[in-house]
């Protein structure tokens, strides 16, 4: 797996707080009835991605700290979102990028889940995780995305070597191609596994049919968030 690595161990290599701020925003702006939408992932709804995104970022967090933890926060419904989650979750998502502003988050190695990897590999899959977890948020609830073009540098280091890499499941669905010439942003959404052209189902939260979307409402979302 790539890594930016840097000569001065005390140097942040990268800021992870502008996709924190992003990713947060994009929290804030989901209306309840949106939850049990489909997602990008197909196996979290807009519930389970924002619960995953809650246990990962403690984990993540813990992960920079040097805080050394047991279990997993990797699969959906790992963790049930509390009934305050619209200002608890931006909370642990800033507490994620501010831990990995520290400079000693980014020395030696950091252990994730059991698995022990360089502190700077850590910061990549936390970024790439904010990177692409805003982006499905984004794309589910009808909500716009926009990424500043150094975090998605960051994003595509980390996946472009391991494109054909099979150990890179499961953590990556496999990569989806994209046509010659497409955005930058659709580059690294389609080899973190996504399909650029995706868009919400034209049906109501799961059993339910003729949901209406768009954005602003309390149905299924449309997709006004569409960057590509």
């Amino acid at each position: 797996m790539a890594t930016i690595t840097t000569d001065a161990a005390t140097a942040v290599v990268f800021d992870l707080r502008p996709a924190a701020r992003r990713l947060a925003r994009l929290v804030e702006g989901v209306h309840d009835g949106w939850l049990d939408a489909a997602t990008p992932c197909e196996e979290f709804t807009v519930r389970d991605l924002l619960g995953h995104l809650h246990g990962l970022s403690a984990v993540l967090s813990d992960a920079a700290a040097k805080r050394v933890r047991t279990g997993t926060a990797a699969g959906a419904g790992a963790c049930v979102l509390s009934g305050d989650w619209r200002r608890e979750l931006p909370r642990r998502i800033a507490e994620l990028a501010d831990c990995w502003h520290r400079h000693e988050a980014w020395e030696g190695a950091a252990v994730v889940d059991g698995t022990t990897l360089p502190a700077g590999v850590v910061a990549q899959i936390s970024l790439g995780e904010l990177v692409l977890h805003g982006w499905d948020l984004a794309r589910a609830t009808g909500q716009a995305f926009h990424c500043d073009k150094p975090s998605l540098q960051v994003v595509y280091a980390l996946l472009a070597p391991e494109a054909d890499n099979p150990a890179r499941a499961p953590m990556f669905a496999p990569v989806v191609d994209v046509p010659y010439g497409s955005p930058f942003l659709d580059r690294v959404v389609g080899l973190g596994g996504r399909d650029p052209g995706w868009s919400p189902r034209a049906c109501g939260p799961k059993g339910d049919e003729g949901g209406e979307g768009g954005e602003g409402g309390e149905g299924v979302p449309g997709s006004e968030g569409r960057t590509g």
